[in-house]
């Protein structure tokens, strides 16, 4: 989902400030040498239906990756990887929806040789079986595999259909695990319908501190069902870190760990236990840096989640 970055330069541009005079990053670091980068791995939470461990901070790609040819892109891009596998992480998410991002993602994983680094996550977005079957296999050839980790049904277009041929590949090892995703809270009913209806391994879903329509009853919900939880729009669609680019960071923020705005959203998210990872968008290696550092350390309690919230709104 998009993630606006131009606009939240500013509170990121304080958190590189911090996580440089803390020597986080080695002063003479090569943004092409993953060996450079030094971070704690991050938390890995269960996915219910598996057991299988998935780190909580991923990947998405919309818009970001979608550069098609522009080979000084692809270098940035391929930056950004490597902080995610140097951290621990491994989920990419992409979609047929999002232009070049397959293309580009797969590309990437090929030239580094890191296809077996990443949990590839994409989507069916169509009508129809055969549609559905040629979408799928058209994600295959461009991330360059045989098998996908997490196929999902892009904004739970043609979701019965699309269901069926999804539990048919999973049967047949074509990919590991199922699932639905929507990204605005005027579908949550129905998002509600399918995960008690239906079983699932994953939902994927927009939740933010500033967007929490999902904690009444989506995230119990799939809680209670044994499903596990991506989180799209950490940062409210982008618009949100935006509006707290000229705003200090709460000093509250200190307590567990925060140097950024991006870091104290992306730690909200996760502090629900229903949430296992969480996917912001990005195209920038030091943005990546930033995100990273949220899936290590504490996570908020009740009382400062509410703190939080106040402080966003």
């Amino acid at each position: 989902m998009p993630i606006s970055e131009a606009r939240d330069g500013l509170s990121r541009r304080a958190f590189l400030r911090a996580a440089a005079s803390a020597a986080l990053i080695a002063t003479n670091a090569d943004p092409a040498n993953a060996q450079s980068l030094s971070f704690p791995p991050i938390h890995k939470r269960p996915i219910p239906s598996s057991g299988e461990a998935l780190p909580v901070i991923g990947c998405g790609t919309w818009r970001t990756f979608d550069v098609g040819d522009d080979d000084a892109r692809r270098r940035e891009l391929t930056d950004v990887l490597r902080v995610l596998f140097a951290a621990g992480g491994s989920v990419i998410d992409s979609s047929p929806m999002y232009g070049t991002s397959e293309a580009v993602a797969g590309a990437l994983l090929a030239d580094m040789h890191a296809r077996d680094k990443a949990f590839i996550a994409t989507k069916v977005w169509t009508d129809g079986r055969a549609a559905g079957i040629a979408q799928m296999e058209a994600s295959m050839r461009f991330f360059q595999t045989q098998r996908i980790d997490l196929m999902q049904i892009h904004n739970l277009l043609d979701w019965r259909t699309q269901l069926a041929t999804l539990r048919e590949w999973k049967a047949a090892g074509r990919v590991r695990y199922i699932g639905i995703t929507h990204y605005t809270s005027s579908a949550f009913a129905q998002v509600q319908d399918v995960l008690r209806a239906e079983k699932l391994d994953f939902v994927q879903i927009n939740y933010a501190a500033n967007d929490r329509d999902a904690e009444a009853q989506l995230l119990p919900l799939a809680k209670e069902r044994g499903v596990a939880v991506i989180v799209n729009q950490p940062f409210g669609g982008g618009s949100l870190l935006a509006s707290l680019k000229s705003r200090a960071l709460p000093d509250f923020a200190q307590e567990i760990g925060c140097t950024s705005w991006a870091q104290l959203l992306l730690k909200f998210v996760l502090s629900n236990p229903a949430v296992t990872c969480v996917i912001p968008g990005t195209g920038r290696r030091e943005y990546m840096i930033d995100n990273v550092h949220a899936g290590i350390g504490e996570y908020p309690d009740k009382a400062m989640r509410e703190r939080i919230a106040a402080a966003v709104a």
